[in-house]
């Protein structure tokens, strides 16, 4: 378990406006917080605990007597185990026990033979808990060759390995086919962050490299921030600075849309089986189930380990955005196949991870008090909401809040009725453009302008 100091890291206790943002489907704006709270006085979902608990007992058991825990459909962990002794310690501590034939050494031992395997783009594999299996899947794009091969290594590893053919193709979820995009795309944001001395955007490593400026309209008039640290491949993540150093009003708070929000109250690690729910600016707010932890994928771009799998549909333009649940953030889309008409599977960077080798605070809501920051106090996050014992499918996003705090251009920009074709695209939310060029001199600010007023009109 990460310690306090990065899972739940600032409580709020009063907000201050200097101007918001609304960017990507979240709340851009700052949050004045003071010093880290006790962390037994955070909000922890239910999810949590069931984590807590089926984590506890499988450290416990060891890897070669179990084989990883989900939540139930009651909500109570389940817990995979190989032996009756083991089964029946999991259920004298109250949880289920699931009988299987193969351990998480095992299991491991699959995903380090894939690994060394010349790379296929193309495919994804993760640990698949409830089958007892790894499930390894190929896109359209993996030749019949490489198939071919690839199953071959499967049968010598065992058949426990499921191959599984998918429709469309595993891409980062980078738009870079609509009039409104740049040769770099459009991206979400995700979380704001800090690092104590300045505030931070974090959204997906792919969306650019050290030195994309990002704009909030089409024309590069407001310029956002920059991006100052990057990790992609290998992880999916970076950090977008702000311009003056701070966030504003509001940090706290995850647009959902129709100027409703979402408070933030802390960040964990979530347990598969649990109902998430994701914001972005292609595609709204969507949820679905944790179906996988550890993922690894083989995009075009390169390999990234370690993802969050869902079965939430994501759509490009949706990369970076905030994935949460009962207040909680979890993690920023990375990339998937299918759309939001027929589902498909998303990938998810865990935030635990991100704000830990990035050595940044999640900006979180205060368990009272006021989240809008404009004086008229905002929910509380709900003891019911986050702390009860809740069936997977009952979760929800997180204790509401209005959306406050954005100039009233802004939110002029992000009413359906207001916005010019390209942006509705993106109603409910503002665009963040990714600039791959570097855009240090005013001649270049200048050529950007002329190529978005010609791609937009």
């Amino acid at each position: 378990m990460r310690h306090a100091r990065r899972r739940v890291v600032r409580r709020v206790t009063r907000l201050a406006a200097v101007g918001g943002l609304l960017l990507g489907g979240t709340m851009v704006t700052r949050a004045v917080a003071s010093e880290p709270p006790d962390p037994s006085a955070v909000p922890r979902t239910y999810a949590q605990q069931t984590e807590d608990m089926g984590a506890g007992l499988v450290s416990r058991l060891g890897t070669s007597r179990t084989a990883g825990t989900w939540m139930g459909d009651d909500g109570r962990p389940v817990v995979a185990v190989t032996d009756e002794d083991a089964a029946a310690e999991v259920r004298r501590a109250g949880a289920e026990a699931k009988m299987v034939s193969h351990s998480m050494n095992e299991l491991k031992s699959a995903t380090t033979t894939l690994r060394s395997a010349p790379r296929v783009a193309g495919t994804a594999w993760a640990m698949d808990y409830q089958t007892n299996e790894v499930v390894v899947r190929g896109d359209s794009t993996v030749s019949a060759t490489d198939w071919s091969r690839m199953t071959q290594m499967a049968d010598r590893i065992g058949s426990f390995v499921r191959m599984e053919r998918t429709e469309g193709a595993f891409t980062t979820r980078l738009n870079g086919a609509q009039p409104i995009l740049s040769t770099a795309g459009r991206c979400s944001a995700g979380f704001n962050v800090t690092n104590g001395q300045r505030d931070f955007i974090l959204t997906a490593g792919h969306c650019g490299p050290n030195g994309s400026v990002w704009f909030a309209d089409n024309g590069g008039n407001r310029q956002v921030g920059k991006t100052t640290t990057r990790s992609f491949p290998g992880d999916d993540y970076s950090l977008v600075e702000y311009d003056g150093g701070r966030a504003g009003d509001g940090a706290a708070v995850v647009a959902i849309g129709d100027g409703k929000g979402v408070q933030i109250t802390g960040a964990a690690d979530p347990a598969v089986g649990q109902r998430v729910f994701r914001s972005g600016s292609t595609s709204g707010l969507r949820d679905g189930q944790v179906t996988a932890l550890n993922a690894t994928v083989n995009y075009p771009e390169g390999t990234v380990t370690g993802l969050i799998e869902t079965n939430v549909c994501a759509e490009p333009g949706d990369s970076g955005g905030p994935m949460f649940s009962e207040g909680i953030a979890l993690g920023v889309t990375s990339g998937g196949s299918g759309d939001c008409a027929n589902g498909g599977t998303t990938f998810f960077q865990p935030i635990t991870k991100a704000l830990d080798e990035l050595d940044v605070q999640l900006l979180v809501a205060a368990p009272q008090g006021n989240a809008g920051g404009n004086g008229t106090p905002s929910p509380a996050p709900s003891a019911s909401a986050t702390q009860s014992a809740v069936d997977p499918g009952d979760a929800s996003p997180g204790s509401s809040a209005p959306v406050a705090g954005a100039a009233p251009l802004l939110t002029r920009l992000t009413d359906p009725r207001n916005v010019g074709p390209g942006l509705l695209v993106v109603a409910g939310s503002l665009v963040a453009l990714v600039a791959t060029r570097y855009i240090r001199a005013e001649q270049d600010r200048k050529a950007y302008r002329r190529y978005y007023s010609a791609t937009w009109s």
